[in-house]
């Protein structure tokens, strides 16, 4: 249960500070003197696409991060539905953090190092069936 706990932790810390905090920072960006045009200046994304839509980004940002959070609320509860809602959203942002550099950065390492808690409490010592030693 310690590993839920810690996988728990990692994923309120990335769903509170990085995506929820993102959503919250375009939404005072666009009370700054000129608006959402001025947005640029603060996020920076290396694929031309994402940095051209950036409202979308950050709103998505916000919904990856709410999930998150109920996630790890659900896993902190003992709850099957927060363990596989945890896993889900650790490997869809591992499979796309390649997109969202630099930030993706931080994004697979708190994803990844909560996947692999996650998983590594769920299945134990248990061996791979089947294998002939």
């Amino acid at each position: 249960m310690k590993k839920y706990k810690t996988a728990a932790i990692l994923m309120l810390i990335h769903g509170g500070m990085m995506e929820l905090g993102g959503g919250l920072a375009a939404l005072l960006a666009q009370f700054l003197p000129g608006g959402a045009a001025q947005m640029d200046a603060y996020f920076s994304f290396c694929m031309p696409y994402l940095q051209e839509n950036l409202n979308l980004v950050l709103l998505m940002g916000g919904i990856y991060g709410a999930l998150r959070v109920a996630a790890a609320v659900g896993l902190l509860k003992n709850r099957l539905w927060g363990l596989v809602l945890g896993i889900i959203n650790c490997v869809v942002t591992l499979a796309l953090m390649i997109f969202m550099l630099p930030a993706g950065i931080l994004d697979g390492i708190l994803a990844g190092s909560a996947l692999l808690l996650m998983l590594w409490q769920y299945f134990g010592q248990r061996e791979i069936g089947g294998i002939a030693k």
